[in-house]
């Protein structure tokens, strides 16, 4: 019997892919809708600004003007800045959610546990490249950044899949370790500070699964 506590358990998908409900539940279901539509114009601003100026150009006053309502809107609407660059990562991330959830083998179902890890990987570091100005924009502070509910699936996935294929060791641990590899501030140093190219952060990240799991490493 392995002295290593298990791991927790991986969500369920329906729970996965609901989870940054920024509006509130409370709402009449009319002005729920009207919320919602008020929300979405909040984003598309938000979305203008990313696409003329970056991330450094979303701040909360620039969006309220952007999108000719007051800052108290959208201080209401997302709670702060983080908030509302998270919601503008939502989307993807859903779509992620899925890919991995339920989506077609290596990175969804159906593969081996290894090969599992390694797709899924690949698929966060090449995310976090095409996004990564914009996940770096919307990194939690210290306090809340484990605690965020997206990063808990993601992790809850990464402790899954070692337990299958390490169970042994201690899957929950292990899966930080894992974790860090893609953390978007370390792909940002590696990739524009050290000018590694995506395809060694990818070789590496396959080496590290293999070394974790014990597998045979990749050809």
């Amino acid at each position: 019997m392995s002295a290593f506590p298990p791991p927790f358990a991986e969500p369920q998908l329906p729970a996965a892919l609901e989870l940054l409900q920024l509006g509130s539940a409370e709402d009449e279901p009319c002005l729920r809708a009207d919320a919602a539509r008020n929300r979405a114009r909040l984003l598309e601003a938000a979305a203008r600004l990313v696409a003329e100026h970056g991330a450094a150009g979303v701040t909360m006053e620039a969006v309220a003007a952007a999108a000719n309502v007051g800052k108290g809107t959208v201080f209401r609407r997302f709670g702060d800045r983080t908030g509302l660059l998270t919601a503008l990562l939502d989307h993807s991330e859903k779509k992620f959610q899925a890919a991995f959830l339920s989506g077609p083998p290596p990175l969804g179902p159906g593969a081996p546990p290894v090969e599992r890890l390694r797709a899924f990987g690949r698929a966060m570091l090449r995310r976090s490249v095409d996004e990564l100005d914009l996940q770096l924009a919307a990194e939690p502070s210290a306090d809340r950044r484990f605690a965020v509910p997206a990063r808990r699936v993601l992790l809850s996935h990464v402790a899954l899949l070692l337990r299958q294929a390490a169970p042994d060791g201690d899957g929950e641990l292990l899966s930080q370790t894992l974790m860090g590899y893609l953390n978007p501030v370390l792909i940002h140093h590696l990739t524009r500070q050290c000018g590694m190219p995506l395809e060694r952060l990818e070789a590496g990240w396959d080496d590290l699964v293999d070394r974790v799991a014990g597998a045979e490493p990749t050809r």
